[in-house]
């Protein structure tokens, strides 16, 4: 398994807040932040609080990109991934957040989940906003920083 946090990754980074689930680092100077998940599996409220906490941190401004890293991550949840990608994403691309890079798991079976979620949430909602957004994949942080 690779690397969760690489610190060198980080240097440019402050530790915004750091919870049960995740620790959140921020660039202000670069216009980004990253998430990081620290367990194998967060409970949806969890998960909506963590992102809560981000928005507020992207609604002060000047930050355009965001870095997920769901490296942690054992177990792939559905209604998680709609409401990220639904409601929080449109809601932060009005504060000017449009750049997103994503760190996935190594397994291959979650990167096909997170693929074919993707297709049915573009399929069943054809308002969605990703083509307003530049989504990447990335192996590492070091990659997703600046790709």
């Amino acid at each position: 398994m690779k690397e969760t946090l690489n610190k060198s990754a980080l240097d440019n980074f402050d530790l915004s807040f750091e919870e049960r689930y995740a620790k959140v680092f921020v660039n202000h100077e670069d216009g980004i932040v990253i998430c990081v998940l620290l367990a194998d599996y967060v409970p949806i409220e969890d998960f909506k609080l963590t992102f809560d906490k981000i928005s507020e941190i992207i609604k002060k401004g000047k930050i355009q990109k965001f870095i997920f890293d769901k490296r942690a991550l054992r177990a792939f949840h559905q209604p998680s991934m709609e409401w990220y990608f639904l409601v929080w994403k449109k809601e932060m691309l009005q504060y000017g957040l449009s750049i997103h890079r994503k760190i996935l798991p190594d397994e291959k079976w979650f990167e096909k989940m997170v693929m074919i979620a993707k297709e049915q949430i573009m399929a069943n909602n054809p308002s969605n906003i990703v083509d307003k957004l530049d989504i990447k994949y990335c192996d590492t942080l070091e990659d997703a920083i600046h790709v």
